[in-house]
């Protein structure tokens, strides 16, 4: 898939003033570097589940296996139903659900833009009006047809494609955590490229502290500091994957209104909340809306916290965050 680190994100965790960790597991996987550390009972067999759960949930709905059920469903796009795993039809599902709340804002069917666009692969180009105007119309979330009954999926027009790039990791976060909560485990950090699950505390009772990297430098440098306890947070933002051509940088997270990348004067949208899965896509959506269309959202967000920064350096951020700024080259501005 162009699944997203975040396709699409990222923020990173600071271990301030924090133990290390007494173990932890790295490996590959939806597209970017998964990670996961157990603070507590960090057995192999544990690890070995959730690193299992994640490479099922690539198995289903990448975009890059031919076997996968999303590979299946845009091979038969315009063709016939496909009958899909439990998890993909609900995915999927969710995906429509937060396709029609955003208006649109945020489409699964995105996938002939993506590639188009190329910006996943070695050689990213900038596509003509033409070429671009040509997939438009191939860009409709309401052209899903799904048939509960037999968990069956349907694009209703040949060449269309579903991308679950800005929700399927988010899913594989949740499941992650499940795991890791029906262990008993009280400590834990999911973090799936970007896409990262704080459960429980610190063991010395205080929150975690998140870093929230900074947009427009290397992995790894932050603008601030988050402190959260038992929440999700995911960042959309320009610096993920992009490339430059002629001066202009052009990014991965895409508006399907005119196909090209998302341009409003933001630099990343980070969602808190706890649902990662929900988060995956209300990044994407705020980030594609822009700041002043956010209200749109909020009657339906509950216990959810924004973090808004601009291409000026100024961040803007809903009340209930705990957000302390670290780079004196970026302010808050609420």
């Amino acid at each position: 898939m162009a699944f997203k680190s975040k396709i699409f994100i990222l923020v990173f965790i600071l271990f301030i003033g924090c133990m290390q960790p007494e173990s932890s597991r790295v490996d590959f996987a939806l597209g970017t570097v998964c990670s996961i550390t157990l603070f507590d009972q960090g057995l192999d067999s544990i690890y070995n589940e959730i690193f299992a759960r994640i490479h099922e949930i690539e198995s289903l709905m990448s975009v890059n296996i031919p076997s996968s059920d999303i590979s299946r469903i845009n091979k038969a796009a315009g063709i016939e139903p496909v009958q899909v795993h439990k998890d993909t039809f609900m995915v999927i599902e969710r995906a429509v659900y937060f396709a029609e709340l955003s208006g649109g804002a945020f489409d699964p069917t995105v996938g002939p833009l993506v590639s188009l666009w190329g910006i996943n692969r070695d050689e990213p180009r900038v596509p003509s009006q033409d070429e671009i105007d040509a997939v438009l119309p191939l860009i409709n979330w309401r052209n899903i047809k799904l048939d509960s009954q037999t968990s069956s999926v349907y694009l209703t027009q040949k060449g269309m494609a579903l991308d679950l790039g800005s929700i399927a990791k988010g899913y594989a976060a949740d499941e992650a955590a499940a795991i890791i909560r029906k262990a008993g485990i009280e400590r834990a950090i999911v973090d799936l490229g970007g896409n990262i699950i704080m459960i429980g505390e610190r063991k010395d009772k205080n929150p975690w502290r998140v870093g929230i990297q900074n947009p427009i430098e290397k992995r790894g440098a932050v603008i601030g500091v988050l402190q959260i306890t038992e929440k999700t947070v995911v960042t959309s933002g320009i610096y993920e994957r992009y490339f430059d051509k002629d001066g202009i940088r052009y990014h991965h997270i895409f508006d399907p209104s005119n196909g090209y990348p998302a341009k409003n004067g933001l630099l990343s949208a980070t969602v808190v909340t706890d649902i990662s899965m929900d988060a995956d896509a209300l990044s994407t959506i705020l980030f594609v809306l822009g700041y002043e269309k956010r209200m749109v959202l909020f009657n339906y967000l509950p216990n959810t916290e924004t973090i808004f920064v601009f291409q000026d350096n100024s961040i803007r951020t809903t009340d209930g965050v705990n957000f302390t700024v670290t780079d004196s080259t970026f302010f808050i501005k609420n």
